[in-house]
């Protein structure tokens, strides 16, 4: 796989502001409801499908929280014939520390993988009350999420979140009129 090459945040700020680049985010709906910089165009990993930028005249930066699936995406967009394809170093996270503007919104849901810590946290702490006071084979359910959350930490798949997406209050409007 291509490695693509990673720029700062002055850099691609420049570059926005001449008019010269395309600022693609690849993080979920949610993590953008919270927080974007506002020239990005919302394209989640998920769902990324190098193939529509293949005909962009623009040189294209990718970003993300903290710069891995911006890394990710950019090297499909490589492979996939882009030719002037960045990543963000630092994500959206280094554009913060740069002092640059971003949009945020303080009605959106919480991140989802705090949802999944908090989701996960509730179901061990129930499953180990229940397995004290009432059954020791409520124990299992603390086992069972516990062995969710390694497999989703050596994978990086994680089960929880694909469910928690799902719920009415993750989706976007979009989201929800493409059902």
């Amino acid at each position: 796989m291509t490695e693509p090459t990673e720029i700062d945040a002055a850099t691609a700020k420049q570059l926005l502001d001449q008019g010269k680049a395309i600022l693609i985010d690849v993080r979920e709906n949610g993590e953008y409801a919270t927080e974007h910089i506002p020239a990005a165009q919302l394209h989640p990993l998920s769902t990324f499908n190098p193939n529509q930028f293949t005909s962009c005249n623009k040189k294209l930066i990718i970003h993300c929280r903290s710069g891995k699936r911006s890394c990710d995406a950019a090297s499909r967009l490589l492979n996939a014939g882009c030719m002037e394809v960045y990543s963000l170093k630092g994500g959206i996270m280094s554009w913060k520390e740069a002092g640059l503007a971003t949009a945020i919104d303080q009605h959106a849901p919480i991140d989802i993988m705090r949802q999944v810590q908090i989701a996960a946290g509730t179901l061990i702490v129930l499953g180990s009350l229940l397995g004290y006071f009432l059954s020791p084979a409520f124990l299992l359910l603390a086992g069972f999420v516990g062995a969710g959350l390694l497999f989703s930490g050596i994978t990086g798949y994680c089960g929880m979140a694909k469910l928690l997406l799902k719920l009415p209050y993750n989706k976007t409007k979009t989201d929800q009129c493409q059902r």
